[in-house]
Parts: C-alpha cells; structure tokens; sequence
C-alpha cells in the first residue's frame, strides 16, 4: 500500500546555497520589487487624477498596472525572505494561497491583453462605432469579467489540489506550483491534469488567440488604408504588442518548465526563466507606456512639477 499522507509544509528544493551573494541578490530583488512598485503606482496615480486619460484605453492600462502590483506582491515578498533563509520550506495553505496569486495574475494579465486588443481593434477598424460600442458600461464589464473569470477557475483548481494525499513534500522550484504539487499525489491525478490543461487553454491560449485575430484584422485596415491610419496604428498598438509579446514569451518558458524536464538546463538560467514574466513584465510595462504613450508621459511630466492634471 503507498503510504500517502496530507502534508503540512513544502520543501523548495531549487534554492541553491549562494553564500554571501545572497545578500547581494536581495538587494538585486528588493531593488527591483521597488521599481516595480514605484512605477505602477505612478502611472495609476497619473490616469486617476488626470480626467483627459478616463478613457476605455487607460482604464485597461490601469487594470493591467493593478495586475502588475497584485502578481509581484504576490511573489517577491516571500522570494526575498526565503533568500535570506537557511531553511527554504513553505506551509501548506501559504503555497496554495502563493499558487492562487501566481496563477491568477498570470490569467488577468492574458485576458487584459485580450480585452486591450479587442479595444484597438474598435478604435482602428470601426472607429465611427467606438464610442457606441466601448460605453463606460461595457468597459465595466470587461474589467469584472478579466479579474473575477480567473478568481473563479483558479479557486476550482486549487480547490481540487488542496485535498490531495501526497508521497512527498518536495516541490523542485522557488515557488509553489499547481502541477508541481499535483505530480506529489499518490492518486490517479488525470482530472487534475485536464482541468490544468483546460485552464491553460481558456486563460492563455484563448486569449492569445482572440489577440491574433484583433492584429489581423488591424492589420488588413492598415494596409488597405491611408498613411494616416497606419501611423496611427502603429503609435497606439506597438506598445501593446511589445507588452504581449514579453507576456508569453515568459508563459512559454513557465509552461514548458512546470510540465517538462529541464533537469539539464543550469539552475540559475531554470531560476531566471521561471520568474521572467512574474518580474520583467510588471517592470516593463510601465516603462514602456510611460515613455512611448504620449497622453501618459504628459500627464506624468505634469504630475512631477505640479501642474494642474485636470487640462
């Protein structure tokens, strides 16, 4: 008979013994959970007070800023405590709490992109029909879809994690994962593993998808239309296709890492790889609408010397 028990803690079994440079890489990590912190409040303080920016587009930017804050807060606390620990173990209902975090800012992100794309979309291709179709309301709508959809799926996940009986404790990564966890059961775990399946394909693919068909469409606009409309286009979508192109780039390498062996690939580079989109995207994003959207570099010029927002 498998001896199978339910686990009160976790063992994190990726951290390595770095000396004295731990201290050098918490100061790397605090530094840059800082920036990220500082640079998302920014430009949320920046579309709310400045009325010109209440526009459906900023109001998805200011979703995803929040997301940003959410993931990163949800991640680089614990990371920077378990740097400086000798013992790097984690409690049962803290690593499905860290798993509902991760996973869930993972899906708002990818359904904020979606919904940002749709609102290019309109605004390029059917721009007479923008203000009709993009109402306050339906804004309001997308926005608790994006946020309360992934709560949701991700509370039925863990929900189903939670009450496995598992052969062990040891979670070969720097923080809890859903299937790493899942791998531990002593049971038949085949509907854990499709709904995993399931909930990567709604929350990442999907979303990438209906991503891909709002650009074609953009795109098919913009080569059969004016110059006009294509500087247009690219001036308000590059940023945007920069930002979805860093966000699964990262999700490639998470997925690929939590369901395949890398076993031969460095631990450092496995490390960096695994907190890519948990730590660039929340830094990048900010940075590059701030310096490439002129409406938000405006606003923050003005925020910064004290001019009156409200213009």
């Amino acid at each position: 008979m498998i001896n199978s028990t339910q686990v009160s803690f976790f063992t994190l079994t990726a951290y390595f013994d770095s000396g004295a440079l731990r201290y050098l890489y918490f100061v790397l990590l605090f530094s840059l959970y800082v920036s990220i912190v500082g640079c998302n409040v920014l430009l949320i303080v920046v579309i709310y007070v400045n009325r010109t920016l209440h526009e459906p587009m900023y109001m998805f930017l200011c979703s995803l800023f929040v997301n940003q804050l959410y993931g990163s807060t949800g991640l680089f606390p614990f990371l920077l405590i378990q740097l400086l620990s000798d013992v790097h173990t984690i409690s049962a209902p803290l690593c499905f709490l860290q798993i509902f975090c991760v996973y869930s800012y993972a899906s708002i992100e990818a359904l904020n992109l979606a919904v940002m794309s749709y609102d290019r979309y309109v605004a390029i291709c059917l721009p007479l029909q923008y203000q009709a179709l993009m109402t306050s309301k339906r804004v309001a709508v997308l926005i608790a879809v994006t946020w309360l959809f992934p709560y949701f799926s991700i509370a039925v996940l863990v929900s189903l994690s939670a009450p496995l009986p598992l052969c062990g404790n040891a979670i070969d990564r720097i923080y809890c994962g859903n299937y790493s966890i899942v791998k531990l059961s002593c049971l038949d775990t085949r509907l854990n593993n499709i709904l995993g399946l399931l909930y990567t394909a709604v929350s990442i693919v999907l979303p990438f998808f209906m991503i891909l068909y709002s650009y074609a469409k953009i795109l098919e606009v913009c080569f059969s239309g004016s110059k006009q409309t294509r500087q247009k286009a690219v001036s308000t979508c590059s940023p945007h296709l920069a930002c979805i192109l860093n966000f699964f780039f990262g999700c490639c390498f998470q997925i690929v890492q939590s369901r395949f062996d890398l076993s031969g690939v460095p631990a450092v580079l496995a490390i960096i790889l695994s907190l890519y989109f948990l730590t660039c995207q929340p830094l990048f994003n900010p940075l590059l609408y701030g310096l490439k959207m002129s409406g938000i570099s405006e606003a923050c010029k003005r925020l910064i010397c004290g001019e009156n927002t409200n213009n």
